[in-house]
């Protein structure tokens, strides 16, 4: 499961939902914008105040970054596993 936590205006948010949606993997988007609940949630999962957050089965990997790093390396697929 992919959990990603974002802000309406943030460019990194949409760069990872656009690779998410590109590879056909679904999420649970948390918008953090308008919910402070979300917000301190993302904060105590991830430890991280940037957004985007992402939570894959679990483990938080950061942000887009990150994200993208796991896709060139292919390692992405394998913690979806």
């Amino acid at each position: 499961m992919i959990e990603i936590y974002t802000k309406s205006y943030c460019p990194f948010c949409w760069r990872a939902k656009d690779l998410l949606n590109r590879k056909k993997l679904d999420y649970i988007e948390m918008d953090v914008e308008r919910d402070s609940r979300k917000w301190d949630q993302m904060v105590k999962r991830s430890g991280k105040t940037t957004v985007p957050q992402i939570i894959i089965n679990g483990k938080a990997i950061g942000g887009f970054d990150e994200l993208y790093k796991l896709e060139k390396n292919r390692e992405l697929e394998k913690l979806l596993d």
